[in-house]
């Protein structure tokens, strides 16, 4: 199936659900559940932000959930974007589960990618999860050239 809303496109499995929001106005946020409980979501964010700092929130906030959670930086290169940000690690009613939360900065908007599901369920739908990044950042639009890669 395909996402076509809001400015935010992307592709997505047929049996999926998506909740939409885009009460924020102009920035919307999508979330896509998998019949196993596991999430893929997107949201718009105004262009121009710090991507490190929004991300390290998100992990903050997920430590005041999770006091266990591991986190670490994490680089991943899709569709020749570096989208940068954590993967974590996190017990949830005795079940491990894992995270992922990635940043992508276009001259439009700086967008926050996350994904979750139970460590069982993890290995299966990663691959899903990570097409689905793939086709939202190679429609994303041009990337923000206001940061030098320093890699």
């Amino acid at each position: 199936m395909r996402f076509d809303r809001f400015g935010l496109a992307f592709d997505y499995p047929d049996n999926w659900t998506i909740d939409s929001d885009d009460s924020g106005g102009r920035y919307a946020t999508v979330t896509v559940y998998a019949p196993g409980g596991g999430f893929w979501s997107v949201s718009g964010h105004a262009p121009g932000g710090d991507p490190r700092e929004l991300s390290a929130a998100v992990v903050a906030q997920m430590k005041k959930e999770y006091q266990d959670l591991d986190a670490e930086e994490a680089t991943d290169d899709v569709a020749g974007r570096g989208l940068r940000g954590f993967d974590m690690n996190f017990y949830c009613l005795d079940l491990t589960n894992t995270a992922q939360v990635r940043t992508l900065e276009t001259t439009e908007a700086l967008y926050l990618i996350f994904c979750q599901a139970e460590d069982r369920e993890w290995n299966e739908i990663a691959p899903v999860f990570a097409a689905m990044t793939t086709s939202f950042v190679a429609t994303a639009g041009p990337e923000d050239g206001s940061e030098a890669e320093d890699d």
